[in-house]
């Protein structure tokens, strides 16, 4: 092990960052609690929106799923017969 690298909780500046984001997270909670979980159904409705509209790449964007390229077929409306 490598004794010049030192852990990040030996460093009195970073272990208070971390406190005070733990503090913080906590009264941020503890203060909108009752308004946060009114909102989380629409937010779980927002995210399979987004997540349709940016992980699915979007319709013609190029995605060839099951494409020709490999045996070098053009597809069946060019002649190749597909299976």
């Amino acid at each position: 092990m490598n004794d010049t690298k030192s852990r990040w909780w030996h460093n009195r500046s970073k272990l208070s960052f971390v406190v005070f984001l733990a503090i913080a997270g906590y009264f941020l909670w503890t203060e909108h609690q009752a308004h946060a979980i009114a909102f989380l159904p629409w937010i779980l409705i927002l995210g399979c929106v987004f997540m349709h509209m940016f992980m699915h790449g979007g319709h013609g964007s190029g995605h060839d799923h099951g494409s020709d390229r490999d045996t070098g077929k053009r597809g069946s409306d060019e002649g190749g017969n597909e299976r």
